[in-house]
């Protein structure tokens, strides 16, 4: 793939994400996060899209909202405000570390939420240059 001087990667400019809407409560977090692993576990290549809604990653984010460094990315996501995306899935990946496996299994559903909105905006920018 070439890239046109134009063009920057993700690795070159920070990719600001935001969530819509309001935080999903703990049960909808849990039992969205369940039913989508199920269904990721049943494809053999689960596409980028299937992913938890907007609500579930704000609840997700709510959940492991803290006063560590990790935890600061977390709550002003969880907040509704617009953080870096690899800050986003690096504060998830440290939280992963001390969470139950349900815990883990929620935080491993934002990176996956994560990913999906980072590559969306890739193809746009790439189809709009």
């Amino acid at each position: 793939m070439h890239s046109s001087e134009g063009h920057r990667t993700s690795e070159e400019t920070p990719l600001k994400i935001a969530a819509r809407g309001l935080p999903a409560t703990d049960v909808q977090v849990y039992s969205e996060v369940a039913q989508l692993l199920d269904r990721r576990a049943a494809l053999k290549h689960p596409p980028f899209s299937l992913t938890v809604s907007d609500p579930v990653a704000l609840g997700i984010a709510r959940l492991f909202r803290s006063t560590s460094l990790s935890g600061e990315v977390l709550d002003r996501f969880a907040a509704g405000g617009s953080v870096d995306s690899d800050e986003l899935v690096e504060a998830a990946r440290f939280e992963q570390g001390y969470a139950s496996a349900e815990g883990y299994a929620a935080l491993r559903c934002l990176v996956l939420w994560v990913h999906n909105r980072t590559h969306r905006t890739e193809q746009r920018s790439s189809h709009a240059g």
